[in-house]
């Protein structure tokens, strides 16, 4: 197929990659021509904007930071709605708010394109090795005419219902994993103040009730005390944020949500966003130093 991808970060450039290699022939755009290099040495094509990417283009995938990102690449200047024709879909694969999905699947509709929103689980490993949790939202029949492109990309493909319906459920993932990396640290920060091995606790839990792929990345970050990026903690901020937005529009009570998100509040504030989120440790850590200095 003509596909096109826009996004070429940790996520989106094994993800393209791997559609090349599967045979479709790609058309990449990127804001940083650097960006695109790896790919153009693999065969494919570059384009001066998402409008000529999408003019030649059966299918577009986008996988970008946020709700203002992807909705500019769609309809702002030179965006794709200027050029992708009747019939094609843009599939995008971000973490979004529902309502701006469901806002750009009502203006693609009135120009006969289809869309999804199909955001991703797994990491940049998953999306190298083309195992990929896909959450997708849209229409049953745009999802059966791309199932092909995504099975390329992901291991489970679930179709959640209607345009957004992808990004709640990938809210859902979010509050689940983040609180679960928030538990971790407390977890690891308790039995450091007992004076007892973090590593050897994180191993006995792994093997218990506790035991979770959480567990297993996160805190084996915790415990080596390494906070080097590999999920940057500003994109589970920005996801908390329209957790909480969709809580206050929906009168939706979620009071755990709450709280780990005045912790990547936290997180923020101290200059961490580019780390890993992992370093809701150091948030603890440094929330207990500061009772102790009071």
């Amino acid at each position: 197929m003509r596909v096109g991808f826009i996004g070429l970060g940790e996520m989106g450039r094994p993800m393209a990659q791997r559609l090349l290699r599967a045979g479709h022939d790609l058309a990449v755009w990127a804001r940083r021509p650097e960006a695109v290099a790896p790919l153009l040495d693999e065969g494919a094509s570059a384009y001066a904007s998402p409008a000529e990417l999408a003019a030649r283009s059966e299918v577009v995938f986008s996988i970008v930071t946020n709700s203002a990102d992807v909705e500019a690449i769609a309809f702002g200047p030179d965006g794709l709605g200027d050029g992708l024709a009747a019939g094609a879909i843009h599939v995008d694969m971000s973490t979004i708010a529902p309502q701006s999905a469901r806002a750009l699947a009502r203006r693609y509709a009135e120009r006969d394109v289809g869309w999804l929103d199909a955001p991703v689980s797994g990491g940049g490993a998953a999306a190298a090795d083309g195992t990929l949790a896909i959450m997708a939202g849209g229409h049953a029949l745009v999802l059966e005419r791309v199932m092909p492109l995504l099975a390329t990309l992901g291991s489970r493909v679930v179709h959640v219902g209607g345009a957004g319906a992808g990004q709640v459920a990938k809210a859902c993932n979010q509050m689940i994993m983040v609180a679960a990396i928030e538990a971790a640290a407390e977890a690891m920060h308790l039995a450091r103040a007992h004076g007892v091995d973090v590593e050897a606790v994180r191993k006995a839990l792994l093997g218990g009730s506790a035991g979770s792929r959480v567990l297993e990345v996160f805190g084996e970050r915790m415990a080596r005390r390494n906070f080097s990026a590999g999920i940057q903690a500003r994109l589970h901020h920005k996801d908390f944020g329209i957790v909480l937005a969709e809580a206050v529009r929906l009168g939706v009570p979620l009071p755990i949500a709450a709280q780990v998100c005045q912790q990547l509040n936290a997180l923020m504030a101290a200059g961490w966003g580019g780390e890993d989120t992992a370093s809701l440790l150091r948030v603890l850590e440094a929330q207990s130093q500061a009772r102790i200095d009071e």
